[in-house]
């Protein structure tokens, strides 16, 4: 089957690509996507205001490391020199790919005219695009959603004119920003996105795919180019291995085993602390645990102390435990 190409990037038929969510796709978690067969990662997104004023958390955002390419930088701004000086030093990071975010709907972002608040001036998103794209050699890519309301879906003719300034793929989350990430995604405007003889870019399809059953589903209904996969990867980077081997074979495999889930935490949490530092790293990855055991009820325990314990070899400790006391049978199930 024919690749995938982004400007000069080029991938495997129909990828996999892990969505850019914050303080959820740094580089320890996009490791383990990548290991598990995720073909493409983005970053977090970055502010443009943080970058050009060397603000640490953006800065340490453009980390880069050899075994997540090919990977993209997300950024996300409304002012026009801000965004071109921000791509600038988005190129010297050296990624594959910049992506710009149009569809974050956070107030925070949003009240600023950035992320999905942009959808209200659509002419503004094109030129402050096409501004992006004539100020870096990277092929710029553009996440997006339906638009602003249900009455204010202008997804088909938003496609054409980012295509006709010069990005080279489009990721199109299937809700309007009024939705927030509530109710159900309508992929039928990806569809026709899709469909329009005009679009010669691949099209990516976002929101909702949680299973490999449904990844296939839309595959074939939609017809999309890729799909990119967020929520359903947190605590879950296996699902990229899960789709493909259903996509591969028609067969669903089994869930992970508490042994696969330990591992992927411990992994996870020692990445953690060698990019963040100890203090840092073992703080920030009290988010994941909860969603690595979420399956099993009688884990309630453990996960106290894993979000309470700041030594790292305590806490390796305690996941050592909880894959010895599952095996015994010590704690519930998976439901």
């Amino acid at each position: 089957m024919n690749s995938i190409e982004i400007g000069n990037v080029k991938l495997k038929s129909f990828p996999l690509i892990l969505a850019p969510m914050e303080d959820v796709s740094d580089p320890p978690f996009r490791a383990l996507c990548k290991s598990f067969g995720c073909d493409l990662l983005y970053t977090e997104f970055i502010s443009v205001e943080g970058l050009i004023r060397d603000a640490t958390k953006s800065v340490q955002k453009l980390d880069i490391y050899d075994e997540e390419r090919p990977i993209g930088v997300q950024i996300f701004g409304a002012e026009y020199s801000s965004m071109m000086k921000a791509s600038e030093i988005v190129e010297r990071a050296a990624p594959e790919i910049l992506d710009i975010n149009y569809g974050c709907p956070v107030q925070k972002v949003v009240c600023k005219m950035a992320g999905a608040g942009i959808l209200k001036d659509i002419p503004k998103m094109i030129s402050l695009t096409e501004a992006v794209v004539k100020s870096t050699k990277l092929p710029v890519t553009v996440k997006t959603r339906l638009g602003w309301d249900e009455n204010s879906i202008y997804i088909e003719e938003v496609a054409e004119r980012l295509q006709d300034v010069g990005i080279k793929a489009l990721s199109i989350h299937a809700r309007t920003r009024a939705q927030m990430y509530k109710g159900h995604s309508d992929w039928e405007w990806i569809r026709k996105v899709k469909e329009n003889p005009r679009i010669k870019i691949p099209i990516f399809g976002n929101g909702d795919i949680d299973s490999p059953e449904k990844a296939l589903e839309y595959k074939n209904l939609y017809k999309v180019d890729g799909i990119m996969i967020g929520r359903a990867s947190i605590g879950n980077p296996w699902i990229f291995r899960e789709i493909k081997h259903f996509f591969n074979t028609g067969v669903k495999l089994d869930p992970p085993t508490i042994e696969e889930r330990v591992e992927a935490a411990s992994i996870h949490l020692l990445n953690s602390i060698k990019w963040k530092g100890e203090k840092l790293g073992v703080l920030e990855m009290r988010r994941h645990y909860t969603n690595y055991f979420k399956s099993y009820p009688g884990i309630k325990d453990f996960r106290t102390l894993l979000v309470t314990e700041s030594n790292p070899s305590v806490l390796f400790e305690i996941l050592e435990r909880i894959k010895a006391e599952i095996n015994n049978n010590v704690l519930d199930t998976v439901e």
